[in-house]
């Protein structure tokens, strides 16, 4: 049976392993829902960004949002790599996990005064500014406790990525950026800031991008604003090309990362911007194939119009079937003799929205355990306690070794910070 996204995800007999472990094992072990994400399917993923870079000016940003287990971070913070945060919690994460603030760059269109003052007293390598009104404010944080802001301006170049409209951020109609045409003024601005210095360019078109070719067209624009912003003596040192790259959840086929990226390299190359440091920022090409969410199956509940598959995990633990109707793969960890039967695989929350999987072919009984595949990304990092529901734990592998790096939330952790009224 051929499994979509890592080949670190493998039946070997009758049992579907990750990396050395097979997986039904661990769900006796630790209980389910439960989310294992491989490391070595990460920094493999990692390779072919750093190998297309190497020889250049560059900075890998892993992009926290997309899985923010500290783990996770350590991985990449020993790897080499910096961090794409948009929040005082993900900066606060990427320290603890042992990143350098002097990696980071600040992202997000609603940074708060306070976020802005944490992070200029961490060290941050820069911020991405997405609104003249937050330049200003940025500006007057900076001022008054006497530091410097480095900034690169996100730039929306109004190009269709052609993904969902939920993850497009480079449209016209997106909040995302300062507008194109306003962008070379928005420069002026900010190199006649105090507290600002300027350093680069941002842009970012969205997430779950399968093709090059919005990528080559947004860098085009780009590289035309950079011509335009340096004529008028401000300078640019790095471009930032954001991420996004997808990942193979079904029968899509993303380019490579080495490949996207020696064509966008090209181009720069062949525009004479070969000079400038490159900052990419991905986030579900390192993580998303790396991880799967384990489930049990509760009750099976056929019906005239649908058979269901009631499952122990359900929309709080995985939101991108119930927010995008994004289609996951779920497969048995144990291959079953016999034929499939079409079910929708429900979990147990109230709302007919929570399903993770429709129309699915599926041999299976209760007590089973069912992956769904290519979790690790957008996953845990969306997860919630709706109906006052724990959240599930999670472990690394890597080879045969198995570490548990959240452990389950308890339903008294789930109200510890609540308070009865006196009276």
């Amino acid at each position: 049976m051929t499994l979509p996204g890592s080949p670190f995800l493998a039946y070997q007999g009758a049992d579907l392993f990750l990396d050395d472990v097979p997986l039904r094992d661990l769900v006796k072990q630790h209980g389910s829902p439960l989310y294992v994400y491989s490391r070595r399917a990460m920094l493999a993923a990692l390779a072919p960004y750093q190998r297309a870079l190497q020889g250049r000016a560059h900075l890998v940003c892993y992009a926290v949002k997309a899985n923010s287990n500290l783990a996770v971070l350590q991985t990449f913070a020993k790897a080499g790599c910096g961090f794409d945060i948009v929040s005082e919690g993900e900066l606060a994460r990427v320290l603890a996990a042992g990143g350098e603030a002097g990696k980071v760059v600040f992202s997000g269109v609603g940074k708060t005064r306070r976020e802005m003052r944490l992070a200029l007293e961490a060290g941050v390598r820069c911020f991405n500014v997405e609104s003249t009104a937050e330049l200003e404010v940025l500006s007057q944080v900076a001022s008054e406790i006497g530091r410097t802001a480095r900034v690169s301006l996100r730039v929306n170049p109004d190009v269709d990525a052609g993904t969902h409209p939920y993850i497009s951020t480079g449209l016209k109609g997106n909040k995302f950026g300062v507008a194109h045409e306003v962008a070379l003024a928005t420069y002026r601005r900010a190199a006649s800031l105090p507290g600002i210095e300027v350093v680069g360019i941002d842009c970012h078109i969205g997430s779950q991008i399968t093709e090059v070719s919005p990528y080559l067209d947004a860098l085009d624009r780009v590289l035309d604003l950079v011509e335009a912003i340096e004529a008028e003596g401000i300078r640019i040192h790095h471009l930032d090309l954001g991420g996004g790259l997808g990942i193979t959840y079904t029968d899509e086929v993303p380019p490579a990362a080495d490949v996207l990226i020696g064509q966008l390299l090209a181009k720069i190359d062949a525009r004479g911007h070969g000079h400038r440091e490159i900052v990419f920022e991905p986030g579900r090409s390192l993580v998303g194939n790396a991880g799967v969410l384990l489930t049990e199956v509760m009750f099976l509940k056929p019906g005239e119009q649908k058979n269901f598959c009631v499952v122990d995990a359900a929309m709080n633990d995985l939101m991108r079937p119930a927010l995008y109707e994004a289609y996951m793969s779920i497969v048995n960890t144990q291959q079953p003799d016999g034929a499939t039967e079409v079910w929708d695989v429900v979990g147990p929350v109230c709302e007919s929205g929570d399903w993770l999987g429709r129309d699915r072919a599926l041999n299976v009984q209760a007590g089973d355990v069912l992956a769904v595949l290519s979790a690790g990304a957008y996953g845990m990092t969306m997860a919630s306690n709706y109906n006052t529901r724990g959240r599930a734990a999670e472990l690394m592998v890597d080879g045969n070794q198995v570490w548990v790096v959240r452990e389950r939330e308890a339903v008294a952790d789930l109200f510890k910070l609540e308070m009865l009224l006196p009276v």
